[in-house]
């Protein structure tokens, strides 16, 4: 087989992977945000369910398109991941199903989920950026790290507030995230939210997994799996860039992003 043809393969499931991560963050991410916030944004039954309706924001399929790259494409690399961040992967996946299950029957373990899962990524990328070193410093580097991830989720989750709540969810969240534009201040951490998952895959020994082989180290009945996923999720990734490019252009603009129409919608609603 034409190893340059198979370092070809490696890097285009190395750019899938970012691509379906990055998307994850920003898709995802605002869901998460949302949910860890929604103690604060929302104060009755209804508005609850006005939040939760909100943060129930779809986009399993980047998460699911990313693991499928890593598990069939990179095998050593999804290995090591496994060894060196266990904690961090069972909190993540054990956030993910008490967000799933809360969403599910549309209660407080929704909030505890974001929470949780928001802490199994903060505390991934946090590892990773700070190279896994340990002691007393390492620890209380990782931990400043990851505080600050949180933080970003959290902010990303209030701009996408500001574009979806209506009435008083819509009024705290346009509070706490000040008098910036909504539209503006979603960009700014979407953009951030996407450079952070690459900017730590950077830390991974990427490029050496590609000299090796897309499957390097695997069975070798196993080598056909590259040649078959790639493709498909190069489609996958197609659909799903022009889904979101659509929602962008419809999707947004029929959830009032300005104070005059959030406010009218306000009076509207019944008490």
């Amino acid at each position: 087989m034409d190893t340059s043809v198979e370092a070809v393969l490696g890097k285009l499931a190395i750019g899938l992977l970012g691509f379906f991560t990055a998307g994850y963050f920003v898709v995802v991410g605002a869901g998460l945000g949302l949910g860890m916030l929604l103690p604060w944004l929302a104060r009755d039954p209804r508005e609850r369910r006005q939040v939760l309706a909100a943060s129930a924001h779809g986009g399993a399929a980047w998460l699911v398109a990313a693991a499928g790259v890593l598990l069939t494409c990179l095998p050593q690399l999804a290995g090591e991941l496994l060894r060196e961040r266990c904690p961090a992967l069972l909190v993540l996946l054990l956030g993910l199903a008490v967000r799933r299950a809360g969403l599910l029957r549309a209660n407080q373990a929704s909030v505890y989920g974001c929470w949780l899962t928001v802490l199994g990524w903060s505390w991934l990328l946090a590892a990773l950026l700070t190279g896994g070193t340990t002691g007393t410093t390492a620890a209380g580097t990782v931990a400043a790290v990851a505080l600050a991830v949180a933080l970003l989720f959290a902010l990303h989750g209030l701009g996408f507030g500001t574009l979806r709540l209506t009435g008083r969810p819509f009024e705290r969240a346009r509070l706490l995230a000040g008098r910036g534009g909504s539209r503006e201040s979603y960009a700014l951490t979407s953009v951030a939210m996407a450079a952070l998952p690459l900017v730590c895959g950077l830390q991974l020994p990427l490029w050496d997994v590609v000299v090796d082989g897309p499957v390097g180290g695997s069975p070798a009945w196993l080598a056909w799996l590259p040649w078959v996923v790639v493709p498909l999720l190069t489609a996958v990734a197609a659909l799903l860039a022009a889904a979101q490019t659509r929602a962008r252009r419809t999707g947004l603009n029929s959830f009032g992003n300005d104070d005059e129409t959030n406010m009218r919608r306000d009076t509207e609603e019944p008490s």
